[in-house]
């Protein structure tokens, strides 16, 4: 005869204390083993700085051989930066505020072009950004969004203008602060109550405005706080009568830039390199000249420094600068068209052999000017933090 087993107790029965040591052990093993499972964000920070885009034409249109290699280096990078040398063209579009020949606008389209290409951020602070008014920027600022690129330098006040503006990777936050000096007209610097440019006035010494540059650097400590990265960023039209030499107060205000936060800092305006410098074991690139540059002046209007570019490779790890490689980029000088082929001309591609050994010795002798030594191989600079 079978008897019934008593019904299974639902209080389970207190542990020895030999349990609970090895309960504990076990999840502590347990424990190890899931923070060793999950995986670690990167502290190497990839990120590649381009000359400006003045992109009047969707490229993709006519492909050439150039496209390819360089689309993909920008796309191995974490981040890609360059500024967009225009307003894009949009229901709110202005009235011109200059002449046909050095109007800047183009159809939304020309973002997807430069996204094909790997370019992800994108400065909108220069004197081109109020080409077609304020609707332009905020037109501008409309097309960038709805196609998930970021964007800095631009605002619908100037508190979001000069605001860092942040782009998340796998690798890590990614900041820029944006500005632009020189050649904005009147109405296009942002205001507390208009959209616009952040905007750096001269001051009476000839430098920069000292109020203004205090809102930069704030937004530099700011961005340093929120980022693993940050840029420092200037769109330059106050130029030297040398055009490619590169102001006193620019130096200044870069090292200042980094002295406040910044990993890097970086500027366009004058259609050519300027030079590099390393200040504080960051890197200070003075003037990365056009990646595309569609002008429509005539063709005699630039000569052969016009058409010399750069492709910036920078390694950060864990936000300080361990050092980049500078390669060489060849933009097309006159369109497969001819003279008068805009589609085409400025389009940019790896430097020949010739054409590489004459960038790098242009800029070799320009960063000799601020006294960097750099040296080349003929093909790259490889630029060290010291």
């Amino acid at each position: 005869m079978f008897r019934q087993s008593p019904a299974p107790s639902l209080t389970p029965a207190p542990l020895t204390r030999r349990e609970l040591l090895a309960g504990a052990l076990t999840l502590g093993v347990t424990s190890n083993f899931a923070r060793a499972a999950t995986p670690r964000r990167r502290t190497d920070f990839k990120l590649a700085l381009l000359g400006q885009c003045l992109i009047r034409h969707d490229l993709r249109a006519h492909p050439w051989p150039g496209f390819a290699p360089l689309a993909t280096r920008l796309h191995a990078a974490d981040s890609c930066f360059s500024d967009l040398e225009l307003a894009l063209l949009g229901p709110r579009a202005g009235a011109p505020t200059r002449a046909p020949e050095t109007l800047h606008t183009a159809d939304p389209v020309v973002l997807d072009c430069l996204r094909d290409f790997g370019i992800r951020f994108l400065a909108t602070s220069n004197n081109h950004a109020f080409d077609i008014g304020t609707g332009g920027i905020l037109d501008t600022m409309a097309a960038l969004r709805e196609r998930g690129l970021a964007f800095a330098g631009t605002g619908e006040t100037l508190a979001e203008a000069a605001a860092p503006r942040y782009q998340d990777t796998g690798a890590g936050r990614f900041a820029v602060v944006a500005a632009a000096a020189g050649m904005i007209r009147p109405g296009g610097a942002a205001t507390p109550d208009r959209a616009g440019v952040h905007e750096l006035r001269r001051g009476a010494d000839g430098g920069l405005d000292s109020t203004d540059v205090e809102r930069v650097l704030e937004s530099l400590r700011r961005a340093q706080r929120e980022a693993d990265v940050v840029l420092a960023y200037l769109h330059n039209h106050l130029w030297e009568a040398d055009v490619a030499r590169t102001a006193d107060w620019q130096r200044e205000f870069a090292r200042r830039c980094i002295e406040a936060g910044a990993s890097v800092f970086a500027a366009h305006g004058p259609p050519l390199l300027h030079g590099v410098e390393i200040w504080r074991g960051a890197p200070l690139f003075h003037g990365l000249g056009s990646f595309i540059f569609q002008t429509r002046k005539a063709d005699d209007a630039y000569d052969n420094p016009n058409w010399e570019s750069l492709l910036v490779e920078c390694r950060f790890e864990r936000g300080r600068f361990r050092g980049a490689r500078l390669e060489p980029v060849q933009l097309a000088r006159v369109g497969v068209g001819g003279p008068e082929d805009f589609e085409t001309r400025g389009r940019p591609s790896p430097a020949t052999p010739e054409a590489a050994r004459a960038t790098l010795a242009r800029l070799e002798m320009l960063s000799q000017r601020i006294g960097q030594t750099l040296r080349h191989d003929g093909r790259s600079v490889l630029l060290q933090p010291a």
